[in-house]
């Protein structure tokens, strides 16, 4: 590795991408903001402003709805409540999947750069596969991707290393071979811990946490910087 810009390595050898959704190439937010008091109404619980809801995001739907519950109850109550709460939100969230969604400025032009360094591409996110690929079949990001794993796809998710050792193995890479690229600590935590490179992108949502604390080989404008800094 060598350096390029400050603060981000230049990555040598690396033949493959795996490539997070939510807060990295789409902004869902306004998604998550509308299914999520959705069900709120139907609980009769107040409406929560988008930022509260995107301090949740990140860890999977099940964390999301118990969090968004915990703001009204105590844990306990939570988890009588939460099983009618997910799947409530689930139908609200299958009906808005990716009408409010945006996506961020050099997703399209970075992933077209990255095909065209010959990188092979993956998604791997948190949200269920099966609004994950509604989600990129709707914004038309399918296409670019080989394999797409979501947070039901294993046992395990981000940020356990599992999903992303499971793309290496797909490709037939050694870790060291694939970087990650996200928005949170969950990016990157796996990425360290599958010993895969990881760049963050810095406006996303990581937990409500600033992505500066977060241990990377560098933060990124943009997916279009990133494929920038990436080589064979």
């Amino acid at each position: 590795m060598t350096t390029a810009a400050p603060g981000i390595l230049a990555l040598k050898g690396i033949a493959a991408a795996i490539i997070d959704l939510d807060g990295t190439m789409l902004d869902t937010a306004p998604d998550f903001h509308v299914a999520v008091n959705r069900m709120r109404a139907e609980l009769d619980l107040a409406p929560l402003a988008q930022q509260t809801i995107v301090d949740f995001v990140g860890k999977g739907s099940e964390n999301l709805i118990r969090r968004v519950l915990g703001v009204d109850y105590p844990a306990p109550e939570v988890e009588l409540r939460f099983s009618a709460a997910l799947d409530s939100y689930q139908s609200h969230y299958a009906v808005v999947n990716g009408s409010y969604a945006t996506l961020y400025p050099g997703v399209v032009d970075g992933l077209q750069a990255m095909r065209a360094k010959g990188l092979r591409l993956a998604c791997v996110t948190n949200k269920p596969l099966l609004f994950a690929e509604a989600l990129l079949e709707k914004t038309g990001l399918r296409g670019y991707f080989e394999v797409v794993y979501g947070g039901d796809s294993f046992p395990l998710k981000k940020p356990d290393p599992m999903p992303l050792l499971a793309v290496c193995a797909d490709f037939q890479l050694q870790p060291a071979q694939v970087v990650a690229i996200g928005d949170s600590s969950n990016d990157a935590q796996a990425a360290r811990a599958a010993g895969c490179p990881v760049f963050n992108v810095p406006y996303g949502y990581n937990h409500g946490e600033s992505i500066q604390d977060v241990d990377s080989d560098g933060i990124v404008a943009s997916l279009l910087v990133a494929a920038q800094h990436i080589s064979h």
